[in-house]
């Protein structure tokens, strides 16, 4: 009998680690065939969600949980259940029922296929708003052109399946910003993709705000591609010879026509516009910098409090 199990992170999700866990028993009840368990990591939460964890645990065999010491963020808690987990297979999922566990019948089916990884491509409901659903879809595509991994527009879910093999290389990788989407997407194997319809949160209110989404397009850009750093040097050349050039042509013209060069509010402008210019250089410099600063540290994702087996 095949094991799969199931990596769900949870912030502050009292009222939501219940539901989901009666839901996916309700799906494997009619997989006879696989036995399952279920990996929740919470990721350093306010509420009840560890009380609520181990009375689970206490009731049923499948439960396991990994207490963080404090929040290490989504994906160090994925990565967390992915290298404690003993299935052939490992589906990783949220842990607030917008990823629907129905699904994971036709996700087993596709590994059974053959795929290695079996990703899913959400799509939005008409309920999710306009703006919702354009900055995602931009996000995708300047991840993709800006990077060197090529993400399915709305394929960047982190509900997937992933075989055995390809959770072991996922194991070996020490990055400290870690981009499981990206790297799934980078590590190659056999892999499809499975459409669905995002559910509405049950209970709880996201964590996921705008200030952190935008922090995690850059983790995503920057994890993957030097792109960043070899537009901000175009941009330099560009900008040097537009300044050589015009600057160059009214100051011939001023001495052709012995005009006065007075020049104020242009030179303003030009110190103001290239000193802007030159700290967007260093800035992009600068992340890399830190990256770098926070890899060679070599610190652990994630540390562990507690947990309910080896």
């Amino acid at each position: 009998m095949k094991k799969i199990s199931i990596v769900i992170p949870a912030h502050n999700e009292e009222g939501n680690v219940a539901l989901v866990h009666q839901k996916i028993r309700e799906v494997f009840d009619g997989l006879s065939n696989y036995d399952f368990e279920i990996i929740f990591v919470n990721d350093g939460s306010r509420d009840n969600t560890q009380q609520r964890l181990e009375e689970l645990s206490q009731q049923y065999n499948e439960v396991k949980f990994i207490e963080f010491s404090r929040n290490f963020g989504h994906q160090p808690a994925v990565k967390a259940g992915m290298d404690n987990a003993h299935g052939n297979a490992v589906i990783s999922m949220d842990g607030d029922l917008q990823h629907p566990p129905e699904l994971i019948p036709e996700m087993i089916e596709k590994w059974e296929e053959g795929n290695d990884i079996v990703y899913t491509i959400r799509t939005y409901p008409k309920r999710i708003s306009y703006f919702k659903r354009k900055t995602s879809d931009f996000f995708y595509k300047i991840l993709s052109s800006l990077s060197d991994v090529n993400l399915t527009k709305g394929g960047g879910s982190d509900f997937r399946l992933m075989d055995a093999n390809a959770v072991e290389v996922m194991r070996s990788f020490n990055e400290d910003d870690l981009f499981l989407r990206g790297l799934t997407s980078w590590m190659g194997f056999k892999q499809t993709g499975i459409e669905f319809t995002a559910n509405e949160r049950i209970a709880g209110e996201s964590s996921y705000n705008l200030k952190k989404m935008i922090t995690f397009a850059f983790t995503g850009i920057t994890a993957f591609s030097v792109k960043p750093l070899s537009i901000a040097a175009y941009l330099g050349f560009l900008f040097s010879g537009i300044s050589v050039v015009g600057y160059g042509i009214y100051v011939l013209y001023s001495f052709i026509a012995k005009t006065e060069i007075s020049g104020w509010a242009s030179l303003i402008m030009t110190i103001v516009f290239f000193g802007g210019l030159q700290l967007i250089i260093l800035g992009i410099i600068g992340i890399y910098l830190g990256k770098i600063f926070k890899q060679v540290k070599e610190r652990p994702n994630y540390i562990i409090k507690n947990k309910n087996f080896q």
